[in-house]
């Protein structure tokens, strides 16, 4: 699969990426490199990334965050396989990496190593902090959400509770490719490569910013987000009449009268005790539980007709499988159509990004194990016997391969 060869070329069409990378952060950063036109090289050891492998809540991991990548299937601690990294880094313009500390020096692929050879090289390494006290700590999402004040925001107080997708994994690897953007431009003026540095940690509180300000500026304890109190008079979920839950925003006097009209209250749009915002927060009391039995008359599809009619901010609660039927993402450039393994094929979320009227497309699927292995040889110089016989020795793996070696611990 590629991309219609009469459109322009994507904006990152011509680099090649080299990714050392497992489970979400590393892989995030490389799936938007990638669909933004990057080569993304996936590299993988001969039994395959181990994310492939993950069960429960980690299903979803590697056939979402590895679409548009090619495979490379090779053991790094073994002499040939390290030869065969060192002829692909003389063609690489950027590495991603998301191991734990010291992993890629152990491999000899650390910064220090390779920007000596290649000083155009862009290295991004995505880790659990930046340097601190902290560095050589191994992190996860949960684990910095945790200790990054993100759990307490997130659930009632006295109960901490994660967020419920990857969001510092992804956001953490959103900042990664900020900063390899950031030096591709910076090799434009100086030809040099540089470092590029990005943490969950550090991301964590990049987030809570937000609650920090407002703690130095009340001088009080931050309140988790279920027990604030909000600064619009309604801005909260309702039960309707079939028992389906309805968030509704009402952010300024105009949202307040346009709902009115569009619910058929005059009364509520009269009554000069809620003329403003700030006067239906001290008339709370009676206001909501009003409109609680209000929209408990109500089906929840009625509710959205008014609010859409209304103009005013609304949302049904959705699932994440109700999103595989959503309107906007189906009709607009939400979604793209992904074989996911073998014999599920589904429609997955696209980088969300517009450019001069062009979306992203989906170039490959996921790949499988070793899918461009052959090929990567080759460009690095490789003959087929040398190919062929590696594989024989399971120092590389081809998709192709009849006898895939057994699964053993070379993950770094």
């Amino acid at each position: 699969m590629s991309s219609d060869p009469l459109s322009p070329p994507l904006p990152l069409a011509g680099l090649t990426v080299l990714e050392f990378t497992h489970a979400v952060m590393g892989p995030s950063a490389g799936v938007i490199l990638a669909d933004l036109g990057a080569e993304v090289i996936h590299v993988e050891p001969p039994e395959g990334d181990a994310t492939r492998r993950l069960r429960g809540m980690g299903t979803g991991f590697f056939p979402y965050f590895n679409r548009n990548k090619r495979s490379l299937a090779v053991d790094l601690k073994h002499a040939d396989g390290a030869a065969l990294i060192e002829r692909l880094l003389a063609s690489t313009d950027i590495i991603v990496e998301n191991f734990g500390p010291g992993t890629m020096d152990r491999l000899g692929l650390g910064y220090d190593d390779l920007s000596a050879r290649w000083p155009r090289l862009i290295y991004c390494s995505l880790k659990g902090f930046l340097p601190g006290p902290y560095e050589q700590r191994h992190a996860m999402d949960e684990v910095v959400q945790m200790m990054g004040g993100l759990a307490y925001m997130t659930g009632p107080p006295g109960t901490p509770l994660r967020a419920g997708t990857s969001v510092v994994d992804i956001t953490g690897g959103m900042f990664g490719v900020m900063g390899i953007l950031t030096a591709l431009y910076e090799r434009q003026q100086s030809g040099r490569g540089q470092l590029v540095r990005a943490a969950l940690f550090e991301t964590t509180a990049f987030l809570m910013g937000q609650h920090m300000a407002h703690g130095a500026l009340s001088g009080q304890p931050v309140p988790p987000m279920p027990a604030r109190i909000s600064p619009w008079s309604v801005y909260r979920t309702f039960r309707t009449a079939d028992g389906e839950p309805v968030f509704i925003g009402l952010v300024s006097d105009k949202h307040w009268q346009r709902f009115c009209a569009a619910f058929d209250r005059a009364d509520l749009a009269a009554d000069s005790a809620l003329h403003t915002n700030n006067l239906r927060i001290e008339a709370r009391e009676r206001l909501l539980p009003d409109l609680e039995r209000m929209f408990a008359t109500m089906t929840r599809d009625d509710v959205i007709a008014r609010c859409e009619r209304a103009d005013v901010p609304f949302a049904p609660i959705a699932r994440p499988e109700d999103l595989f039927d959503d309107p906007q993402l189906n009709a607009g450039a939400g979604l793209l159509d992904t074989q996911l393994d073998d014999t599920t094929r589904a429609k997955m979320p696209r980088t969300p990004l517009v450019l001069d009227g062009r979306t992203l497309p989906l170039r490959s699927h996921p790949p499988a194990i070793g899918a461009d292995t052959r090929d990567l040889a080759r460009r690095a110089g490789l003959d087929d016997a040398t190919i062929d016989a590696c594989i024989a020795a399971g120092v590389l793996v081809a998709a192709d391969a009849p006898t895939p070696p057994t699964p053993g611990k070379n993950l770094p």
